[in-house]
């Protein structure tokens, strides 16, 4: 950034004054640091933005000049730290539209969610962070076009399950140079267990990961990774979680480990949730309560798209080898599964998109009569998707989109009415994408592949390889293209489209675009 544009912003935070932020940041009981200084670099984990509205959203940063820390504190003192942001239209912040400043509390480990409002729908954005005399890098973000806008256009990628030791984030820079309007991650931000992996990039520390140091420490390292803080810093992103964060395969406030009690595991889930919200570009609305947090959501484009941003993990019944077809048993739970039908009846929008964990499709292992179906997705609480594919229908939902993550591949499917009469309405699309690295390099085909393809016939494609997810929609058609890295174990792998399919408005089902 020029001298002067430094300088001016250092005057523009300052006179932002202290009162303002108290008022919008909570409290701390630490005392405040008026004339912060470091020795080091205190904006290590980059930063990011998310969920864009019409008028505003949200920015984040850490301050931790030593992320790796073994308190977990990033190598900050105990005390509130003002952090003031400017956004501004252009890139050399000549013409800035928005300046103030937040509080960074050890209590939230020092991290700052600015909520932005007073912006112009559907425009981008750069913004930036100051502490002392330090500069954060700058971000670029865009805003969402106004609720009733006649949005033409959309662009949005989506990603889950990056695993460090398993490989090297390569797909992320790729990510960063496509041209998106948001990107979505659905789950599996970070691993919480020992893995230390081939590759040299173990995780720290060295165990599994229970109390909230531990999972800050783990989030940092995570977060000190250049190419994911390329593609934060690149677009706004909307997330959601699945069990990694916190451990895996738990359900509701119940651990994988049965020799855990239900009220030690709503301690850990506590911390694990709390450094979450603490590490990602969220809103005030998903501010912890103890073991419980609000991450489902709704994003609106215009009359274009509406996102409907699930929590399949913290809600679900645990999960059973038999009576998988209980009508009791919930995923989203009573009060999220009725959210959800009730905003995919009242929505206005060409695409209905589902931002969604695991796999809704009915996923067969088994080529023969019977059926050998995963308990973890949706697959073992299949009453409970009957329920939202029958309420799509009676509510006369039109191009439901569902995107997925969780299973380290990559899969296309119709999604059916009733999956055992492939005659049955065809209720939407499922997109389910790859991992990032988890699994590490894949391969074109494995055997789940093969018994998925044969197994069920509403299955239009299979890949094993990593990367991420390209989705480009208008009024008339969706474009989904699964872009593929051929290994991710060592750096500087390239990316190419591995297989494209479209869904055309009014008709639902996945074609292969050939074009």
């Amino acid at each position: 950034m020029p001298q002067l544009h430094r300088r001016a912003f250092l005057g523009l935070a300052g006179a932002a004054g202290a009162g303002a932020a108290a008022a919008i940041a909570g409290f701390s009981a630490a005392p405040a640091w008026a004339d912060p200084t470091f020795a080091d670099n205190p904006f290590t984990l980059g930063v990011a933005s998310g969920d864009p509205y019409p008028d505003g959203v949200v920015l984040w940063t850490r301050l931790a000049p030593d992320p790796l820390a073994v308190d977990g504190m990033g190598g900050m003192p105990p005390r509130v730290v003002p952090v003031a942001w400017q956004i501004a239209e252009d890139e050399h912040f000549r013409q800035v539209v928005r300046a103030g400043a937040e509080r960074a509390t050890p209590e939230l480990g020092h991290s700052v969610h600015a909520e932005v409002t007073g912006l112009r729908p559907d425009r981008e954005y750069y913004y930036q962070f100051r502490v002392g005399t330090h500069l954060s890098p700058v971000g670029r973000t865009r805003t969402a076009p106004a609720y009733d806008a006649d949005r033409r256009r959309l662009a949005f990628g989506f990603v889950s399950c990056q695993n460090l030791p398993a490989g090297h984030f390569t797909a992320y820079r790729h990510l960063a140079e496509e041209d998106l309007d948001l990107v979505l991650h659905l789950g599996d931000y970070i691993y919480e267990g020992p893995g230390a992996g081939s590759i040299g990039r173990p995780h720290l520390p060295a165990t599994e990961i229970f109390s909230l140091s531990d999972y800050r420490i783990r989030h940092a390292q995570y977060k000190t990774d250049p190419d994911l803080q390329l593609a934060h810093a690149r677009f706004p992103w909307a997330v959601t979680w699945d069990d990694h964060e916190v451990e895996n395969n738990y359900a509701d406030g119940t651990s994988e480990d049965p020799k855990q009690s239900q009220e030690s595991f709503r301690q850990r889930r506590a911390l694990a949730y709390q450094a979450y919200y603490e590490h990602m570009p969220l809103r005030r609305l998903s501010i912890p309560q103890g073991p419980d947090m609000r991450l489902y959501r709704r994003l609106r484009y215009g009359n274009l798209a509406e996102f409907n941003i699930l929590d399949g993990r913290q809600y679900r019944s645990d999960q059973v080898p038999a009576g998988m077809d209980d009508p009791s048993r919930t995923m989203l739970g009573s009060a999220q599964e009725q959210w959800l039908l009730d905003g995919l009846a009242d929505s206005t929008a060409r695409w209905n998109v589902l931002g969604n964990q695991t796999v809704i499709a009915q996923a067969d292992r088994d080529p023969g009569p019977g059926k050998r179906l995963s308990d973890d997705n949706w697959n073992g609480y299949a009453a409970a998707r009957q329920r939202i594919f029958d309420g799509v229908v009676e509510r006369g939902v039109e191009n439901m989109v569902v995107v997925t993550g969780d299973a380290h591949c990559s899969m296309v499917a119709d999604l059916k009415q009733n999956f055992d009469d492939q005659s049955s309405r065809t209720v939407g699309v499922e997109f389910l994408g790859t991992s990032i690295t988890s699994g590490g390099n894949g391969a074109e085909m494995d055997a789940r592949g093969t018994e998925w393809l044969a197994s069920n016939p509403h299955m239009r494609f299979y890949n094993g390889r990593r990367g991420y997810v390209r989705c480009q929609l208008d009024e008339q058609q969706w474009r989904t293209d699964y872009r593929v890295l051929p290994y991710v174990t060592e750096p500087g792998a390239p990316v190419s489209t591995r297989a494209s399919f479209v869904v055309e408005s009014g008709r639902p089902g996945a074609q292969v675009d050939v074009a």
